[in-house]
């Protein structure tokens, strides 16, 4: 078959399969088509595989009352959502950063940062309410599509043109950072959604409007556990609290109250909530890092910057030409797991010095690690 024929063909894959793509997708929220390439189970098992990472990367805050009231809430909510046949959960993440965020297939995350930061339970059913907007609007599900489908036309484009195949690492590098936030018009439709799906709730979306204003005077921004701030994934729309607010009035002329704040009630809940920094997770003091429970000490390069979370302490230098990475390993030994990593990586190893075997030992005895 010649080489004509080949690219001739995958010139008609491709355009059936554009064409399936626009046939088939119906957005639940608005009934209109748009392109999508997952199904919605697609969107469960992404949504499964994500959350598998988050929860490995970032940590669950560890307080079953606070988080079954976060989950009754959510799957109170979600069965008022264009969606309700999603398998929906709701989680805390153990971490001081201000922020709340949705993946495919009905995950919703809420740190415990943002949660010390609400003033009432209507506040935070506003911005599950957004979250699940994310949701039901399938608007990660969009990017992802998008993502790919730029992919697959670079695939195309790599038959046609050498050139192009000398680039196409690149380009598909910037089609992945390209979609990693929500745009503003999916913003706007998420306060939207989250007025409608909190007010079918019974909570007073006007508080939802207050909160928003308080993070715009906050900015929240990362903490060093490199979570993103609230700003850093979802961009603030022009005039959003006066949006919010026409959208509330427009829904209390259409349902019947009373609207809830329950400011004393969902108070009671956070009590004995940890706010910020948590000592027992690692901190850094003067020019060294310290972790308890692992028992072991660190000094941290001046200018360098120190990420922080459950399943690796990184330390990174101003260039990031350099890193010190601190894992739990699973070899037999600290040699065994030098060697495990420099073969994995293709690292090569420069110098190893090995600790004396009383002092490993003495760390790596369980009984020694203070508990959290």
């Amino acid at each position: 078959m010649s080489k004509r024929m080949l690219r001739a063909g995958a010139v008609i894959v491709f355009a059936l399969v554009v064409f399936v793509i626009i046939r088939c997708a119906v957005n639940p929220v608005t009934g209109k088509r748009e392109l999508m390439l997952l199904s919605e189970s697609d969107e469960i098992a992404l949504g499964k595989q994500t959350d598998e990472q988050i929860i490995q990367t970032y940590g669950l805050y560890q307080d079953a009352e606070l988080t079954g009231y976060i989950d009754a809430m959510g799957q109170d909510m979600a069965k008022l959502t264009h969606r309700p046949q999603l398998p929906y959960s709701f989680k805390i993440l153990d971490t001081p950063v201000v922020n709340a965020f949705a993946v495919p297939g009905g995950y919703v995350y809420f740190t415990r940062g943002i949660l010390s930061y609400f003033n009432n339970e209507a506040e935070l059913a506003g911005v599950m309410g957004h979250e699940l907007g994310h949701v039901n609007a399938r608007h990660s599900a969009v990017q992802y599509s998008r993502a790919q489908f730029v992919t697959l036309g670079l695939g195309v484009g790599m038959i046609f043109s050498e050139k192009f195949r000398q680039y196409a690492g690149l380009a598909q590098f910037g089609v992945s950072m390209l979609f990693l936030r929500f745009s503003r018009d999916n913003e706007r439709q998420a306060d939207d959604l989250g007025v409608e799906y909190s007010m079918k709730s019974g909570y007073d979306a006007n508080a939802m409007a207050s909160f928003f204003d308080t993070l715009e005077r906050m900015n929240p921004g990362s903490d060093r556990s490199g979570l993103p701030g609230w700003f850093s994934t979802h961009p603030n729309p022009v005039d959003r609290v006066g949006a919010v607010k026409r959208k509330t009035q427009e829904f209390r002329s259409q349902l019947t109250g009373p609207f809830q704040y329950n400011r004393n009630g969902y108070l009671a809940r956070l009590d004995g909530l940890v706010h910020g920094e948590d000592p027992r997770q690692g901190y850094v003091e003067g020019n060294a890092f310290y972790h308890p429970a692992m028992a072991f000490t660190f000094p941290v390069p001046g200018d360098w910057t120190l990420n922080n979370t459950p399943s690796q302490v990184q330390i990174v230098s101003k260039a990031e030409d350099a890193a010190i990475l601190f894992t739990l390993g699973s070899a037999a030994s600290p040699g065994a797991e030098a060697q495990q990593f420099s073969q994995q990586t293709g690292g090569r190893v420069l110098a190893s010095t090995a600790c004396p075997r009383t002092a490993c030992s003495a760390r790596s005895r369980p009984e020694n690690r203070p508990s959290k």
